[in-house]
């Protein structure tokens, strides 16, 4: 074997450690990126039970629900796992939590897109369309289609956020509506608690959001 021979030998193991490096890196950021547009991020991820409104809404509230409850049945899902089967309000059981900045308080997070009990209380004396009145009793139904309606509505209301939602996903300007939108969801890339899906929001985003303008369309073209 001449010196040459040895020179390039010598460089065949480093070489194949780098190769193997930049492998390993792809797989991590793009076979696990794959992984949540296969099978099993159509499942985890459903359409909405609510069959109207304005697509790019709808698209941010499965961005939401990815990152808050990510669950082939995201509904009835409580903070930490479990699932109630009595939706008629909000479930208001306490978990603990077990780790992040909370840890040893609990949370009454629940349905899909994970909405504390006190939360939930402000905001559906707003926004629920069909609030059921007992003496003086009015009880709101934690049901899938009341959850959309209400979170949807919510959403809608650019005087409670300060800024038209909506619009500024037509301007592409999710991240400007995220970063809005994480004192209320701590998941979604600027709060204090993200999460293994955080990183996949803009491309989950995009891919429910052609989804939902393909219904649209679809649902327009036969009216």
């Amino acid at each position: 074997m001449d010196i040459k021979s040895k020179g390039i030998e010598k460089l065949i193991g480093p070489l194949a450690a780098v190769l193997g490096f930049v492998y390993l890196f792809q797989w991590y950021v793009f076979g696990d990126l794959k992984s949540k547009t296969d099978p099993t991020f159509e499942r985890n991820n459903p359409p909405l039970v609510m069959e109207e409104g304005d697509p790019y809404l709808r698209a941010l509230m499965r961005t939401i629900s990815f990152s808050e409850s990510n669950s082939t049945r995201p509904y009835s899902l409580l903070y930490g796992g479990e699932r109630v089967k009595d939706l008629s309000r909000h479930p208001q059981i306490c978990v603990t939590i077990v780790n992040g900045p909370n840890k040893g308080n609990c949370s009454t997070a629940a349905g899909r897109y994970q909405i504390i009990n006190t939360t939930w209380y402000d905001i559906a004396p707003r926004y629920h369309p069909s609030p059921s009145q007992m003496m003086f009793w009015t009880s709101y139904s934690f049901e899938a289609k009341y959850q959309d309606m209400v979170v949807y509505r919510w959403l809608n209301d650019s005087r409670f956020w300060g800024f038209d939602i909506a619009k500024k996903l037509r301007q592409n300007k999710l991240d400007e509506v995220l970063r809005r939108l994480s004192p209320t969801w701590t998941s979604l890339g600027y709060g204090i608690e993200t999460n293994s899906n955080t990183r996949f929001l803009p491309t989950v985003y995009q891919k429910v959001l052609k989804e939902e303008l393909a219904t649209a369309n679809k649902s327009s073209s036969r009216e």
